[in-house]
């Protein structure tokens, strides 16, 4: 699907839910809103509450790895991360970064130079008992330093430990 009907997909599903990408009150509660805003879409997107789930975005000298697991036993839970991470990485070789774009509402840093030199970059994925490790690997060093923004950015945004 093209971000721009995937993101009308995911108001309409957000809309349905009583759930609203902005808040209008105190700076606060409009980051908690914002936060609660991208939690929710990062739900739609890839299938899993995540609240009950963990991200880590860890960097490494050849590219680095996204880790997505639920904190507790939950096989249907593990096996949508599992599907969800190889659709990610499929849709990332192909240069595709509209999940991403859509979970944050923007396009990610890092996204627009990985798509670019996607034939540098390899994907593979990796199930774990409660989900699922996606790991980037490249040989370029602007590629790599494109997959480190990336994490960086998805790390903070998440609220992720590296």
């Amino acid at each position: 699907m093209r971000l721009r009907s995937i993101l009308l997909l995911v108001t309409a599903t957000m809309a349905g839910r009583g759930l609203h990408a902005q808040a209008t009150h105190s700076d606060t509660s409009v980051h908690d809103s914002a936060f609660a805003a991208m939690q929710e879409r990062g739900h739609v997107v890839m299938g899993v509450d995540q609240y009950t789930s963990t991200h880590h975005f860890d960097d490494a000298p050849d590219g680095g790895r996204i880790v997505l697991v639920r904190n507790a036993d939950d096989p249907a839970g593990a096996a949508r991360i599992q599907s969800h991470l190889r659709a990610i990485a499929a849709a990332f070789s192909a240069g595709d970064f509209s999940a991403p774009a859509l979970v944050h509402m923007q396009e990610v840093p890092g996204a627009q130079v990985m798509a670019a030199k996607r034939a540098l970059i390899q994907y593979t994925v990796r199930d774990l008992r409660r989900g699922a490790e996606l790991t980037i690997r490249a040989r370029d060093p602007h590629a790599v330093r494109a997959v480190h923004d990336f994490l960086a950015f998805q790390r903070s945004e998440h609220h992720a430990m590296q």
